[in-house]
């Protein structure tokens, strides 16, 4: 992997008129252990998160240990590059065959559900493999609400009452049981961990069965942009996040019991940047080398605003417009479908113009992992980068604004 300064660096000597990943694996590195030594228990890194082999290795060898899964492609990913790993089996609807692939030839042990269906598919393979029961640690997701830019209680989560019987039955039939649950990703109120905690210790004194341990979920947020013609929203910071974490698990007698958490974002966001091209521009419209079914999936939802930095190509002599005075630009990805337009605009330099670069910052969470071959492109190009996005020239723009008129 070639080896650049800064992503203006690369973009100028390799002139590329395919997207460019720009990986930070000190930035990784940093954040991933900023997040273990906050937390006071076991860090499974997300793998749906971004699960590219070179993050995972990188992460090994920054110390995480434990890796939450939710398919055999990556458990076969995770044991490629970390073979004494422990994966945590957390999807909490599962294939009968997956379930047989994680037990037997992974040797998973952990694994979440919420429904008594669950519970007899695993049982199932547990004794067509004559497992012991009590080899295996089955959590129970409780589904929760909280403020979040992603909810994830819509679809997974089984409701209070029938997590007390989930676990009664689990319990009873030799399983070691705990609970688990997902208050939804990039949350905006650090109160939301408190409500499910609340949740979770009624069910727990419902349920009156021993608890192996609690999983917390993801939801940390990451850093990114913000746009200075509005008010920045007050999102809180990790440091205070954690802070009221520990208060509120000691509040409500969570403290003492094996601990869990599934960071994503918080981990990788800002270990990648994305290089692309303006490949035509249109009036108002610019025509990038990406779009909706590639890097850019998570950003189109407009819940979330990516830096952005200009890198002018130094071939253009002549431009049109003032350099200092920041524009708004609806961008139309690189297929041919005309669906492919993110749904809020670029705010750039109004120099902007056809063969111009842009850097888009902190997009390692999703951006990879959400990719498609549509239309047959697929960005794949990766250069590693020393400076971290933050520490470099200014970000002239922001990506994921509010509404633009056509």
């Amino acid at each position: 992997m070639q080896r650049f300064e800064t992503a203006k660096d690369a973009a100028l000597a390799l002139r590329p008129d395919v997207p460019v990943y720009c990986f930070r694996p000190d930035v990784l590195v940093a954040d991933a252990r900023q997040f273990m030594q906050a937390f006071p228990g076991e860090t499974a890194y997300a793998v749906k998160t971004n699960g590219e082999p070179l993050v995972l290795e990188t992460l090994a060898k920054a110390g995480v240990k434990t890796f939450d899964v939710a398919s055999p492609g990556e458990f076969e990913v995770v044991r490629a590059v970390a073979p004494d790993a422990e994966m945590l089996y957390m999807h909490p609807i599962k294939a009968q065959s997956d379930i047989r692939l994680a037990l037997e030839r992974y040797g998973i042990r952990v694994m979440a559900l919420d429904h008594e269906d669950e519970i007899a598919k695993i049982l199932r393979i547990v004794r067509a493999l004559d497992l012991d029961p009590g080899s295996i640690t089955i959590f129970v997701r409780l589904q929760t609400k909280g403020h979040a830019a992603y909810e994830l209680s819509k679809k997974f989560g089984a409701a209070p009452a029938h997590a007390v019987e989930l676990l009664q039955r689990c319990h009873k039939i030799g399983f070691k049981v705990g609970l688990c649950f997902h208050v939804g990703s990039q949350i905006e109120d650090p109160e939301t961990y408190e409500r499910a905690l609340a949740s979770a210790d009624w069910v727990r004194n419902r349920a009156d069965v021993p608890l192996a341990g609690l999983d917390v979920g993801g939801g940390f947020p990451a850093e990114y942009g913000h746009d200075p013609r509005r008010k920045k929203r007050d999102m809180p910071g990790l440091d205070e996040i954690m802070t009221r974490l520990r208060a509120d698990m000691e509040e409500w007698g969570f403290s003492d019991m094996p601990l869990v958490a599934e960071p994503g974002r918080v981990v990788v966001a800002r270990a990648f940047s994305l290089i692309v091209r303006v490949l035509l521009r249109k009036g108002r419209r610019l025509y990038i080398n990406d779009g909706i079914w590639a890097s850019l999936s998570d950003s189109w939802t407009g819940k979330i605003t990516l830096p952005a930095r200009f890198i002018p190509d130094p071939a253009r002599t002549s431009r049109n417009g003032n350099p200092e005075s920041i524009s708004a630009f609806r961008v139309c990805g690189a297929t041919c479908d005309s669906v492919d337009i993110l749904s809020r605009p670029f705010w750039l330099p109004e120099t902007v113009d056809t063969g111009d670069w842009i850097e888009i910052g902190h997009i390692g969470a999703y951006s990879l992992s959400l990719r498609t071959r549509f239309n047959g492109f697929y960005p794949d190009t990766f250069v590693e980068v020393a400076t971290p996005f933050d520490a470099g020239e200014r970000a002239e723009g922001f990506a994921s604004l509010e509404t633009m008129a056509d």
